[in-house]
């Protein structure tokens, strides 16, 4: 049976990396897809490989224009809208606050609330009228740091920890009407991207060795792949599987947060990298 026969839904950064794997998996389920993202070249390639289960929107999720014409092509198109996946993001490929360049603070920052709060907020705003009419859902997408350090650096670990709270707020505003949830998956061999104000925005995350760095250090034994991660939001955009479910965060991470004891503290050298002579109190 395909649990999302019929269904609409909308995906924000559905053109590549985890987006692309949820559209994949959503369209092999029954639903009708539209994607919002700002490579018209991935959509169209996405268009050729789904053919019209599937409407591509160029724009960028900082802007409401934007969103809400994702939104109002949604519902022209294919006459309404069942579910919002929030899922366009950036990491900062976990730079820590020593290494956060003074001059360039202000504008990462920016940059990562914008993409990874801003935009999750906007999609909700434009999408809300759409939603109460359906009675639909709204899926975040989180990540292993909305709960634990050493997943990113400060600002993207900061941005992750502000949407489980927009998650709750959110859920709590819109009940009864429209039930908002999260997914949080830990480390993915994507095509993610880091902000352009540190010099990232043509740095992938596949170009790091994932499988190696985190695969051993998962209780799981590996890193999944992206397309492992795309049942919980199948899970939580199916009306059948979601009625009793708002407000809820799922912690999809191969298990970080049952790792134990293993590093104290992730400063052991910072006086050294400081040069900085520190004073003795003992």
């Amino acid at each position: 049976m395909l649990r999302l026969e019929g269904e609409v839904v909308l995906i924000t950064g559905g053109a590549s990396g985890l987006g692309k794997a949820i559209v994949d998996r959503f369209v092999a389920e029954g639903a009708k897809v539209v994607v919002l993202d700002r490579s018209a070249d991935r959509l169209a390639a996405l268009a050729d490989e789904h053919g019209s289960r599937i409407l591509g929107v160029t724009g960028d999720v900082r802007v409401l224009a934007d969103q809400e014409n994702a939104v109002r092509m949604c519902v022209a198109h294919f006459g309404r809208l069942d579910c919002l996946i929030a899922n366009a993001g950036i990491w900062d490929y976990a730079v820590p606050l020593v290494d956060l360049p003074p001059q360039s603070i202000d504008a990462a920052f920016d940059e990562m609330f914008q993409v990874n709060v801003k935009g999750y907020i906007l999609s909700a705003k434009a999408a809300l009228p759409a939603l109460v009419k359906t009675r639909g859902s709204i899926v975040m997408t989180i990540s292993n740091s909305g709960f634990y350090p050493a997943g990113g650096g400060p600002l993207y670990t900061a941005t992750k920890h502000a949407v489980v709270g927009l998650v709750r707020q959110l859920a709590y505003e819109l009940a009864p009407h429209v039930r908002v949830n999260g997914v949080a998956p830990g480390a993915i061999g994507t095509d993610l991207r880091g902000p352009a104000t540190l010099g990232l925005a043509e740095k992938s995350i596949a170009s790091l060795d994932l499988a190696g760095m985190a695969g051993p250090s998962l209780p799981i034994g590996r890193v999944p792949t992206a397309a492992e991660y795309t049942g919980a939001y199948v899970f939580f955009a199916s009306r059948g599987d979601i009625v009793p479910a708002t407000g809820a965060l799922l912690n999809y991470d191969g298990g970080i947060g049952i790792r134990g004891l293993t590093q104290p503290a992730g400063g052991t050298d910072l006086a050294d990298h400081l040069a900085v002579q520190q004073e003795s109190f003992s």
